[in-house]
């Protein structure tokens, strides 16, 4: 990939300003050898617990991986899980502002078996719970806005993220010409318009465009790429398609098909979260929508090859990409 180094150089001068829902992603890592003699269930021998920052606090996390500077807004509660997600991001020197609340940390725990996952346990409260007022998110945000490059909304459908949220943030970014990304969650529609990108997966981009996601039936990529553009007028699409790779679209046209860059996959979970983080830092590093659809493809494979929810550093980049 030509301009590697050049990219990666310019993100390390970026600041990213990242808001949405944060959580903490919990693993039980064990093995099981027998069925429960209560219930047709296995038994699950523990070996070891790990813990990792989830939703916006992996985009975050992926961000400040790759060299940018990084700041997350979102609800973090003053349980222990609170604490473990607010250590982890620190640690990693990521800024957090907290919005006010008394809700639960919201926690994701995945039993692994033999690197299989067997479930997922979640804790968190109702949306609402998490809800933040429009009016208030503003002394919150205004000084981040003020000093970063580009601002992420990575929205979970947990709450943070509402119309007015939207509304309010984007309208203090785009008056500062600051580069706005969004990865979508139309489960719960939200209100957004001009975007500089967007990243649903395909389900996701039916969904918005007011498609019904067929089983079997075939992509129906120009359509959606039309009434996504008529719709919400985003500068940049990029629709994240799995195995197949990323659909790119401008004004409503598809430009190119990139197939994956993945050359073996464990894990998929995060790397959406991945894809986003590497577009918004090679699009706001002054990269053709293109060279950062490879960029954020080539840290999506990295990033598939690893159990759990990871992350890419630019050395595991330089040399995946050099390896191809």
């Amino acid at each position: 990939m030509k301009g590697l180094p050049q990219i990666l150089k310019k993100i390390a001068r970026l600041r990213i300003l990242v808001i949405g829902d944060m959580m903490l992603d919990h693993y039980i890592w064990g093995d099981a050898t027998r069925i429960s003699p209560e219930a047709p269930v296995p038994v699950i021998d523990i070996a070891r617990d790990s813990w990792t920052a989830g939703g916006a606090a992996n985009v975050a996390l992926n961000l400040a991986s790759l060299g940018a500077q990084c700041t997350v807004v979102g609800y973090i509660g003053t349980d222990e899980s609170g604490h473990r997600l607010s250590t982890i991001l620190h640690s990693k020197r990521i800024n957090t502002v907290t919005t006010p609340g008394t809700a639960p940390t919201i926690v994701k725990t995945r039993v692994l078996v033999q690197h299989q996952q067997l479930c997922r346990l979640d804790r968190e409260a109702p949306p609402t719970a998490y809800e933040i007022p429009a009016s208030k998110i503003e002394p919150l945000v205004a000084p981040e806005i003020a000093k970063c490059d580009a601002v992420v909304f990575s929205d979970y459908a947990k709450g943070i993220l509402t119309d007015g949220v939207i509304a309010r943030v984007g309208k203090l970014a785009q008056a500062q010409g600051k580069f706005i990304a969004l990865d979508p969650k139309p489960k719960r529609k939200v209100a957004f318009h001009g975007l500089d990108l967007i990243t649903p997966n395909k389900r996701e981009s039916l969904l918005l465009a007011g498609f019904e996601p067929a089983a079997h039936g075939k992509f129906p990529a120009a359509e959606v790429c039309a009434r996504l553009h008529e719709l919400y007028a985003t500068k940049n699409l990029v629709i994240t398609l799995g195995e197949e790779g990323m659909l790119l679209s401008a004004g409503g046209k598809i430009l190119k098909m990139i197939p994956t860059a993945a050359r073996e996959v464990f894990d998929v979970s995060g790397a959406g979260d991945t894809a986003l983080a590497a577009l918004v830092l090679a699009l706001t590093a002054g990269a053709p929508l293109e060279t950062a659809a490879h960029f954020a493809n080539a840290a999506a494979g990295v990033v598939v090859a690893k159990l759990g929810t990871a992350t890419v550093t630019p050395q595991e980049l330089i040399a995946y990409v050099n390896h191809q």
